[in-house]
């Protein structure tokens, strides 16, 4: 018997009453709880359900269309999705934040209060998931038919604590509660094999085949999360595998009376998608990290397989269903997962299985850095990879013998383009193999793809011109600007209109015509001035450091690392300090140097740079003679919470990379969409931020990318910056005697010694010209009004910025697939009828 139902169900259930009375539904069936006993997090969850229940009807109708009908369907696979808190993004998307704020006040609750207990998703780490979410984000607010692909991490990167100055790494337990928001799907597993070894036989048409008989198999559950678009009738999953044992509980093994026996394989299973990137400095790591990569590519292109010919088609038509995106080279071996599935399983001739793969396939190249490039041991790769080596090796023979035929005698080339480096230990390169096996590569920022093709790329562009292109990252204005900024958000809808949300690149320009009217100015300066305070409020809560919200916030938060250049930020802060020392009453104004990231937890340099910070921070504050003009805070545990609290209260933004070591950075257009000035050097999108807003309104400082080769090539010398600028040594003198470390002259001695001695990332070179452009800064900022039209020229220029102008250039030059135009009939749970 059918159900009858309203035939739009969402429309039906968007009012604050309905709201209302579906989450004392919730609290009281799905949580077991009523008002007086139930705790802030059960309120949460039961809001939450209610909240996702609405997605849902939209999740159901997308779903139905994406396996039903015949249109090619992006496919993105990303070791990484950093999608931050969901309840007020999906609330966002649906039209309903006011609606439910006004239901849960109906029963006495407080709507903000609510979503602050959302414990925020470890899918994780920086830049790279920030990207690959807000990729998400717009493809389905631009109704374009896609899935995401990628790990259901048990615990996150690691919660970093500050203690005594140095990093703690604390187990992000971001599942501990449960999510209010994930479908399991125990039914939906595919079986993904490690190890054993290969045997080749004639199959029954007489053609050469292989069997694979793995020595350890693993179970792939299937984890959606739902991803809905703004204003679209898309909501897009987000599918996450979780390995599981394919035989979780051995009883025999368990009456012999070896119990820990028992769950072993329970244990080496889960182990596989237990931690968000173990550390690989042994051997153990560098293992369980390609299991990892391995273990979920597999698990999402047997989906896709079974998806595409549930659809009817032919396996070799595989590509014309999926534009599959390689996020970096954490996916690259799917590359050859996918050969094996088309030939192995499917029975595909070679030829017919490779011009398929490359059909399908795309690659994002996300560095420059040589150390970032992924290359696998052979030997190690071999053992737990056996048939995919050899499906690597046939791949690799391939295509040497095509260079060889357009390269007569240039085995150099050869050499270098090889899929296997030979040149000691023997590895399997990574990019190399996503680079072949893909129809298009792309870099993500102007300067970035320009330098892949004259630099770590450069033989594969000789080789094919026309297949390196470039997509300039991009970020979502629904997530970083109208969740993170709902004050400023309020003022472009009052001046833009409400349509900038969802067609920022077209809108944001008309908001420079507002930089020379003075009430508009001042009106920006309260919005400014209000998230300063916000963020002064947290900053208080997590380091007990008041900072005071009418000086100027320098800000730099983003992953440690040394080609960040953070130290260059706290060397510029130490030289602040002498002259303020040495000229109490020079006119510099108030400053406060905001600093967040994580640093890896074996990358040792990084480490110490947090704990110079920090010692610096530490120094600052006793000293009562300047710490109300000058303050150091560093503040812990940086994640996609904390940035939409940070980015909205910047005034200046630090990107201060060596040129040509950043790909492109997002951080720098959260910060530029909402508001704040860039200092920079001409690096990754720097350039196009410059280019978007001139050099009136940026910060410029420092070698550019040809400079930096130059020098490098001559033989740089930091010693000769330092021998030659008194600032510096005053600076790093202080640093070396302990001032910033207790008295403890040689803590910070291995980072002042590479900076004398090795300087890779040549802060000594930029330093002078660093220091220079701060005074510029200081200058521009005594000027609060034309600092202000310079801010609104910022946001007005960061148009090009947005995901969604990255997305329509994907679809346009690289995926050939086109929005939705309509999902046609609705399905509900009418259709759960027979």
């Amino acid at each position: 018997m059918a159900i009858t139902i309203p035939r739009n169900m969402a429309e039906e259930k968007t009012s604050a009453e309905v709201l209302g009375h579906d989450f004392c539904h919730h609290l009281y069936y799905s949580q077991g709880k009523i008002g007086r006993t139930a705790s802030l997090y059960d309120i949460h969850m039961a809001a939450s359900r209610t909240v996702r229940d609405r997605i849902l009807h939209r999740w159901m109708n997308t779903v139905h269309h994406l396996v039903s009908d015949d249109f090619r369907v992006v496919a993105y696979l990303s070791a990484e999705f950093l999608i931050g808190p969901q309840m007020s993004n999906n609330l966002l998307c649906l039209g309903l934040t006011e609606a439910a704020r006004q239901g849960l006040s109906n029963n006495g609750f407080d709507l903000d209060a609510v979503i602050s207990q959302e414990i925020e998703p470890g899918l994780g780490n920086g830049g790279l998931g920030r990207l690959a979410a807000c990729y998400l984000d717009s493809l389905a607010s631009l109704d374009i038919p896609a899935i995401g692909y990628g790990i259901h991490y048990e615990f996150g990167l690691f919660s970093q604590a500050i203690a005594d100055g140095w990093q703690v790494e604390q187990a992000d337990r971001w599942l501990r509660m449960g999510s209010p928001w994930e479908l399991l799907r125990p039914d939906m597993a595919y079986e993904v094999g490690f190890g054993g070894h290969t045997t080749a036989y004639t199959d029954g048409q007489g053609r050469y085949s292989v069997r694979w008989e793995p020595a350890q198999v693993i179970r792939g559950m299937a984890c959606d999360l739902p991803i809905p678009g703004y204003q679209s009738q898309l909501t897009i999953p987000l599918r996450l595998w979780r390995a599981e044992a394919v035989e979780a509980f051995d009883l025999a093994t368990y009456n012999t009376g070896d119990y820990m026996g028992a769950v072993l394989g329970k244990i080496k299973s889960e182990n596989v998608t237990k931690v968000l990137y173990p550390v690989d400095e042994m051997e153990a790591g560098k293992r369980l990290r390609l299991m990892q990569q391995f273990f979920f590519v597999s698990c999402s292109l047997q989906d896709m397989l079974r998806i595409h010919l549930l659809k009817g088609k032919t396996p070799e038509a595989f590509n014309e269903t999926y534009a599959v995106q390689l996020n970096d080279t954490h996916p690259a071996v799917a590359v050859a997962e996918l050969m094996r599935l088309l030939v192995d399983t499917h029975g595909l001739a070679w030829e017919q299985a490779w011009e398929t793969t490359r059909k399908a396939f795309a690659f994002t190249n996300h560095t420059l850095l040589p150390e970032a490039m992924e290359r696998w041991p052979v030997g190690m790769f071999g053992k737990l990879l056996p048939r995919h080596l050899e499906i690597i090796y046939e791949i690799n023979r391939r295509f040497l013998d095509e260079v060889r035929a357009m390269r007569t005698g240039d085995e150099d080339l050869v050499s270098r383009l090889s899929l296997i480096d030979e040149s000691g230990e023997r590895y399997v390169r990574m990019a190399h193999l996503a680079c072949v096996g893909s129809h298009a590569i792309n870099g993500v920022a102007s300067l970035h793809t320009e330098l892949l093709k004259s630099t770590v790329l450069k033989d594969f562009h000789a080789l094919w011109p026309d297949k390196i292109l470039n997509v300039t990252n991009g970020v979502t204005p629904r997530r970083w600007v109208a969740l993170s900024n709902p004050r400023l958000a309020a003022l472009l809808d009052e001046s833009l209109g409400t349509e900038w949300i969802r067609e920022w690149e077209a809108t944001s320009s008309r908001l420079a015509a507002y930089a020379g009217d003075a009430g508009f100015r001042a009106r920006w300066r309260e919005i400014k001035q209000a998230n300063k305070f916000s963020l002064a409020k947290v900053a208080k809560e997590r380091t007990g450091m008041d900072i005071d919200p009418a000086s100027l916030f320098d800000i730099q938060v983003k992953r440690i690392h040394e080609y960040k250049r953070q130290h260059l930020n706290v060397l510029h802060i130490v030289s602040r300090y002498l002259k303020l020392k040495n000229e109490p009453h020079a006119d510099v104004p108030p400053r406060t140097f905001i600093f967040a990231g994580k640093a890896a937890p074996s990358y040792f340099m990084a480490k110490l740079i947090i704990r110079l910070i920090t010692g610096v921070s530490v120094a600052l504050e006793k000293d009562k003679a300047t710490r109300d003009r000058l303050k150091v805070a560093f503040l812990p545990n940086f994640n996609v919470g904390l940035g939409q609290i940070i980015y909205p209260a910047a005034n200046l933004s630090e990107q201060i990379s060596l040129a040509g070591k950043e790909a492109s950075g997002t951080g720098n257009m959260k910060f530029m969409m909402n508001g704040a000035l860039t200092i920079g050097t001409l690096d990754g999108a720097n350039v196009e931020i410059l280019d978007a807003v001139g050099e009136q309104d940026f910060f410029l400082f420092g070698l550019d990318a040809h400079e930096v080769a130059k020098a490098k090539a001559a033989g740089y010398s930091p010693r000769g910056c330092f021998d030659n600028d008194p600032i510096l040594r005053e600076a790093l003198g202080l640093i070396s005697s302990g001032f910033f470390s207790d008295g403890d002259g040689s803590l910070f001695q291995p980072l002042v010694d590479s900076l004398l001695h090795r300087d890779e990332y040549m802060l000594l070179a930029d330093f002078g010209s660093y220091c220079a452009c701060q005074e510029r800064v200081d200058a521009a900022w005594r000027d609060q009004d034309a600092w202000s039209a310079s801010s609104i020229r910022n946001v007005a220029g960061s148009g090009r910025f947005s995901s969604d102008r990255a997305i329509r250039e994907y679809c346009r030059n690289i995926w050939d697939v086109e929005p939705m135009a309509s999902l046609g009939d609705e399905v509900s749970f009418r259709d759960c009828a027979a």
